[in-house]
């Protein structure tokens, strides 16, 4: 872990960063404000809140009379919204789809909006500590929460060969997830792939030349895909998600919205084909929104960003308990 004792600080775990430190930038604020509409007085959940910039532009929407619970599983990230939210903002370590549970325990009401902004943050991303990102040396940990669950190390030194190709074909769209996984297993015989520089070499030799080496011309660095699945794997991505598309509805009030920014397709398809089989919903956004030239040009992660709304039309039923997760 890179030492912080210069900054005359202690965190408690790794992947902790300084508080005001935040890197991340949040995409898609205009139309969130615009067509979410938070209003003075109102309840809003910000279900991924981890910088902090969407909560804080919708408490300052709600004002001092309405109320944000932001929530994250990132416990560096509830350290750093605890410092910066308004008085009438309460940050909460959870995931998203616990959601029903924490409004019963807090003595909530059904709430006016629910937003999510799916997958990885800049400050996980930049964090050297976590292994989100192939160009670092750091640990291949990758886990939302590093204090749950196991890392992506750990869960490559087990998992059979068929296995994990079907995860990095399925969650990172890989054609070569079979060649890279018999790399992997191989690899794995002679010693454990740790560092997340080490298995983006690995994966370099698994893909040929000109399949995607660069970012030039619209192509991806061709570790990506693998990176991508591995992260979703070990946090459960797309398992929470599909749950909490089942329990979220159920948190709004009548005219409630739900409001969830997708990066990409296997999220973004989730939410379409729930968002119109829920007949509690009613859809906003016949097309998904997008950022304009001006926020890409800005932010370039908004590039890939693409935000579904819906609004609650029926009656509002009991809250159930979200199902467990193994």
């Amino acid at each position: 872990m890179q030492s912080l004792s210069i900054l005359g600080v202690s965190l408690p775990f790794p992947g902790a960063i300084p508080l005001d430190d935040s890197v991340h930038i949040p995409v898609l604020s205009r139309p969130i404000l615009e067509l979410g509409n938070p209003q003075p007085g109102e309840f809003w959940v910000d279900g991924t809140a981890g910088g902090g910039g969407h909560s804080r532009l919708i408490a300052e929407h709600l004002g001092a009379s309405g109320r944000l619970l932001a929530l994250d599983r990132d416990p560096a990230a509830i350290l750093r919204l605890k410092e910066n939210l308004p008085a009438h903002g309460k940050a909460h370590h959870a995931s998203y789809d616990t959601l029903p549970q924490l409004l019963e325990e807090l003595n909530w009401p059904l709430v006016d909006g629910i937003l999510l902004d799916l997958g990885l943050s800049s400050d996980q991303l930049a964090d050297q500590d976590r292994g989100f990102s192939f160009q670092t040396h750091g640990d291949l940990d990758m886990r939302f929460d590093p204090t749950q669950g196991e890392a992506a190390w750990e869960w490559l030194e087990r998992v059979d060969e068929s296995q994990l190709a079907d995860a990095i074909f399925e969650f990172g769209e890989e054609r070569f997830s079979r060649r890279i996984a018999r790399r992997i297993v191989e690899q794995r015989k002679i010693s454990p792939l740790r560092k997340a520089d080490e298995l983006r070499e690995l994966i370099y030799r698994c893909v040929p030349k000109g399949a995607g080496r660069s970012q030039r011309h619209g192509r991806i660095d061709p570790a990506t895909r693998t990176f991508q699945a591995l992260r979703i794997v070990v946090n459960r991505e797309l398992d929470i998600l599909t749950n909490a598309l089942q329990l979220l509805p159920g948190c709004l009030k009548i005219g409630g919205k739900l409001l969830i920014i997708s990066f990409h397709s296997l999220e973004d398809r989730r939410v379409k084909h729930a968002f119109r089989e829920d007949q509690r919903l009613e859809v906003i956004t016949r097309r998904p929104i997008q950022a304009d030239e001006d926020e890409v040009g800005i932010n370039p992660r908004s590039r890939s960003a693409k935000l579904r709304i819906a609004r609650r039309i029926l009656p509002a039923e009991p809250i159930l308990a979200p199902k467990r997760h193994n």
